[in-house]
């Protein structure tokens, strides 16, 4: 909601370009991209489209570049000389193209089962941004080896797109760890003849236009005040470190440990004096957003960056994964999202016939004032998601040698089907427990027709973002305009009046809380 509030202050022409602003507040982790390409969205979209809808369309689009991203990047990867597994002695083994997109596919759909991909994949925010353009970027250093036209072209938008996008950091620390890995790689085999490989000199050539691309990007950031030194060093607590491995377990699965196996059987490839590309770089790209992770306040989105490279180290596994490793994985999966699938039945059946009672009662306790209504839509989507949930576990349990990847077809299929079903069947109630839409009503009704202005204080950046899009309310920081009627302010944190607030000058008329979010508190103030 905050950052569709920015987009809009970009539309209306009330902040700046090149300082986005809400209210005249700027931005505290600065970005610049995302927000342009909302606001053009929303400047470009034709009457009739819901303007928060237009700015989810580049967000929905880079979500889709970011997975051709990775299944190119792991396809390449899998293309060098030391990826490709063993000839056999009397040939019959698959062919180099063919065991590379195998791979590839298996790089895909362990992104796709990736836990922490879920909610923020589906964010208006700069972390899918970065996300994309990470993403570009691991493309590019994969196929460098091979073409220089589109990589050349994704590392320019990759690097750049990062810096732009609030993660300038991270762009330079992924372009000169690039630029030492594509220079040291011992493989520059061609994939389409092993016995060729690529002069020396061009390689050193690539690996300086890299180091020199990634400081224009630096420079950049820099001219344009894009950098923001945030270091928060983790404490030395149970609570912070139990936190963090909590995060690395959950949010990465299933790719996390696939990743780990790799490592173990490659192992031999990864730590002697020659550079393997198609270890070395996945492992650079997930040990810099992992450590990242521990020094920056919003962990889980610096964690996200990881996911590409983290599928691909996952893929890799695939041709060396034991038989009792993969049960595991698949009856784990099966068994968690399949619980997971019928608790959201459940819960969904209690909203509609009050039986079971527990389920029912907990929705009337924690979203108070919902009441659900039938769709046949989304019911009739949940139920062909449920049916293809169990076709899939029944190709799954057959035999199907031939599919390296169909270990982590029902970990992305599992992750797909819980993420469909709350989009369809808890959709309404995600809503109504989520949105500000009752909060604005309330907001606009109390203070009836619209004034002239409307002053603020203590107010969230999402519910400033919703009550300026959504309720069109002119509101300006208090005492930027003492002619104001009417003052909007979040009580203080015993939920008092806030001591900023001059009770001679304002009377509180109404108190209105958010039907969820009890911490969402708007008090309504009239001037005397």
């Amino acid at each position: 909601m905050a950052a569709l509030g920015y987009m809009g202050e970009l539309v209306q022409g009330s902040a700046s370009w090149f300082k986005p602003s809400l209210m005249g507040v700027s931005l505290e982790n600065p970005s610049l991209l995302p927000y342009w390409l909302g606001a053009w969205a929303i400047q470009m979209a034709p009457g009739g489209i819901p303007l928060d809808f237009a700015a989810r369309i580049p967000f929905g689009l880079m979500m889709a570049l970011a997975l051709i991203s990775t299944w190119y990047g792991t396809y390449y990867l899998a293309r060098s000389r030391q990826a490709q597994p063993v000839a056999f002695a009397f040939g019959g083994e698959a062919l180099p193209a063919d065991y590379a997109r195998a791979i590839a596919d298996g790089g895909l759909l362990a992104l796709m089962a990736c836990l922490g991909l879920a909610q923020l994949s589906h964010e208006t925010t700069p972390a899918l941004a970065q996300l994309c353009f990470t993403a570009l970027l691991y493309y590019a250093m994969s196929a460098l080896p091979y073409h220089r036209g589109w990589p050349a072209l994704a590392a320019v938008l990759g690097l750049s797109g990062l810096t732009l996008s609030g993660a300038p950091t991270m762009a330079v620390l992924f372009g000169l760890g690039s630029a030492v890995i594509h220079g040291f790689d011992q493989d520059r085999s061609l994939a389409s003849d092993t016995t060729k490989t690529r002069p020396l000199t061009p390689v050193v050539l690539e690996s300086t236009l890299i180091v020199l691309c990634t400081a224009a990007v630096a420079a950049m950031g820099i001219a344009l005040n894009l950098w923001r030194w945030k270091i928060e060093l983790p404490h030395a607590t149970w609570a912070d470190w139990n936190g963090y491995a909590q995060l690395l377990i959950w949010f990465t699965w299933p790719a996390w440990p696939l990743a780990l196996w790799t490592t173990w059987r490659w192992r031999h490839q990864l730590f002697n004096r020659h550079i393997s590309r198609h270890l070395t770089l996945p492992a650079w790209f997930a040990l810099v957003c992992v450590v990242a992770t521990l020094t920056t306040g919003s962990a889980d989105r610096t964690l996200l960056l990881a996911l590409p490279a983290l599928a691909s180290l996952a893929a890799f596994a695939l041709p060396t994964l034991k038989r009792q490793m993969a049960s595991l994985i698949d009856w784990f999966t099966l068994l968690f999202f399949s619980g997971c699938g019928f608790t959201i039945w459940v819960v969904w059946i209690a909203m509609q016939t009050g039986f079971p009672s527990q389920p029912a009662a907990n929705v009337a306790r924690l979203a108070p004032g919902f009441v659900d209504r039938f769709s046949p839509l989304a019911f009739a989507i949940a139920v062909a998601a449920t049916l293809a949930w169990a076709w899939l576990v029944q190709w799954r349990v057959g035999r199907h040698r031939a599919a390296i990847w169909k270990s982590l077809v029902l970990p992305a299929g599992g992750a797909g089907l819980c993420w469909l079903l709350l989009m369809t069947l808890w959709m309404p109630l995600l809503n109504y427990a989520q949105s500000y839409v009752s909060l604005v009503n309330r907001t606009v009704d109390s203070i009836g027709a619209p004034p002239a202005c409307i002053e603020t204080t203590g107010l969230g950046e999402g519910t400033i973002a919703a009550l300026r899009f959504y309720g069109k309310l002119p509101l300006k920081a208090l005492q930027a305009s003492p002619a104001c009627p009417w003052l909007l302010a979040e009580p203080a944190l015993d939920m008092s009046i806030p001591s900023v607030i001059d009770l001679s000058q304002w009377d509180l008329t109404a108190r209105l809380n958010h039907p969820v979010a009890r911490e969402e508190t708007v008090l309504i103030f009239k001037r005397h």
